[in-house]
């Protein structure tokens, strides 16, 4: 979606004004009646015009941990849902309607119903003033979907009369004529980030070994080579720090739990802070020598720790045998 033209004052004026009648710049109706615990599964369908913003507000939903899935055909909500609703790995999901569906569309609201008796469905709307999509139509150069020989101002009206049904039914309405690509991937994130308690943040916990390098990607590294080293201990050579022994035998030092309880206390004081300004994606690192006994079970332990306090957390073993 293109940049709207910067206009100065005076377009941060329009801004603020459309900010303030539409409630921060969408039209919120009431949501289904759903019991809203931690676990609970959540399917969120965007949809609206073309032009719109619809994959820069996918691309949001994705950086908050979403499965996100691009122009899913209408017949195929009420199989994707149950998918959701049974998976094991997903539980959380995100997908674009668009006008490529053409006049299945009209079997949206009655399709909507069936998958709102499975999990907990919101539809997010997304429209702009017919200016600010003809202008951004033009800057892109992209002929539009429903195009088929007509002009683009056409095409436009012809696709706003194809979506009223799913408009009428839509949870929220987002007008995005005075966003440009960064403001509504950060709008979609405040807005929804509010429904996952501010928790939207994917940490990733990785153990590397500093004879082979540090990661690249890592923001924070943490060196555990001060730890007593499990490689000296022969019957732990050929384990790695998944194994109950290595854990046991690093847990009998006092400062292990030291460590992790310092490092506990730091990234809770963190993590906050890097999800107010925006930040999607945190790599943390701890490093031993070889990559395979303390650094292993220091990562499984803080990911395990961070899920308890309800923070999206996984881990890698770069250097860990498999």
């Amino acid at each position: 979606m293109a940049r709207p033209s910067q206009n100065g004052k005076r377009e941060k004026s329009e801004k603020q004004s459309s900010l303030r009648s539409t409630g921060a710049a969408s039209e919120t109706t009431a949501l289904p009646a759903h019991s809203h615990s931690d676990s609970q599964r959540e399917l969120v369908i965007l949809t609206g015009l073309a032009g719109s913003g619809k994959l820069s507000a996918l691309k949001a939903f994705e950086d908050m941990g979403y499965y996100a899935v691009d122009n899913l055909p209408v017949e195929l909500l009420p199989s994707f849902a149950d998918l959701v609703s049974q998976s094991v790995e997903i539980t959380r999901a995100a997908l674009v309607v668009d006008a490529r569906e053409g006049r299945g569309l009209e079997r949206f609201p009655a399709i909507l119903k069936e998958l709102r008796r499975k999990l907990s469905v919101r539809v997010v709307y997304l429209e702009a003033s017919k200016a600010a999509l003809l202008r951004r139509f033009s800057e892109t150069r992209r002929p539009h979907p429903l195009g088929h020989g007509e002009t683009v101002s056409k095409a436009i009206e012809a696709e706003q009369r194809l979506f009223e049904p799913v408009r009428k039914v839509a949870d929220v309405r987002i007008d995005t004529t005075n966003f440009n690509v960064h403001e509504l991937r950060a709008y979609i994130q405040n807005e929804f980030r509010r429904n996952s308690a501010g928790k939207s943040l994917l940490i990733s916990s990785i153990s590397f070994g500093y004879k082979h390098g540090v990661p690249l990607e890592a923001d924070l590294v943490f060196d555990v080579r001060f730890l007593p080293n499990p490689h000296f201990v022969p019957e732990f050579r050929k384990l790695t720090g998944r194994d109950k022994k290595v854990v046991d035998y690093l847990n009998q030092f006092p400062q292990t739990k030291e460590f992790l309880d310092r490092v506990t206390e730091l990234l809770l004081f963190l993590l906050p802070h890097y999800i107010r300004e925006g930040k999607s994606y945190l790599t943390i690192a701890f490093g031993c020598t070889g990559g395979q006994h303390r650094s292993v079970m220091i990562a499984e332990e803080m990911r395990r720790r961070l899920a308890e306090k309800g923070f999206q957390a996984k881990t890698s073993h770069r250097d860990a045998p498999q």
